[in-house]
């Protein structure tokens, strides 16, 4: 597995990581669990799909959000931690806010899903929730946690 070349095939690249906006870190080991704080659809500092999904967000701009979102996952994972050091994803959290009509939440999650698996291969298999819900920070569309199981010195 080379995370960095897989995501060279599908011609992406890991983005800058972003600082917490708040009192926290973006990444906690507690033994041989790593868990990976909220991230937002952002791309280099750049705030990206903000608004509701099926008003000012259309499906298919969810579905790229949520890449995005898993792809700063990723960078996260590459500058705190190492990809050689990745077991596996165990599971991830989806978090979403959409119009009242709009009800196409898997199929946008599975931007990440596929981002995973695609770059992460076997290790990116996992298991996941969708959490629909009133108001993300900074009227992001969608946001995503993650966990994975590490190796440990």
């Amino acid at each position: 597995m080379n995370p960095i070349e897989n995501l060279k095939k599908i011609n992406l690249e890991l983005p800058k990581i972003s600082t917490p906006g708040g009192s926290y870190v973006s990444v906690n080991v507690r033994e041989n669990i790593a868990y990976i704080s909220i991230q937002f659809p952002i791309l280099n500092e750049e705030y990206l799909y903000q608004g509701r999904l099926g008003n000012e967000i259309s499906t298919g701009q969810g579905y790229k959000a949520m890449e995005l979102c898993a792809l700063n996952v990723l960078a996260q994972i590459d500058k705190k931690i190492g990809f050689d050091k990745i077991i596996g994803l165990n599971h991830f959290d989806a978090y979403f806010q959409s119009g009242d009509d709009w009800d196409d939440s898997p199929i946008v999650v599975n931007g990440a899903s596929d981002l995973f698996v695609k770059v992460l291969e076997e290790k990116g298999k996992h298991s996941r929730a969708i959490f629909g819900v009133e108001k993300l920070p900074r009227n992001f569309s969608v946001g995503l946690t993650a966990t994975f199981t590490i190796k440990t010195e």
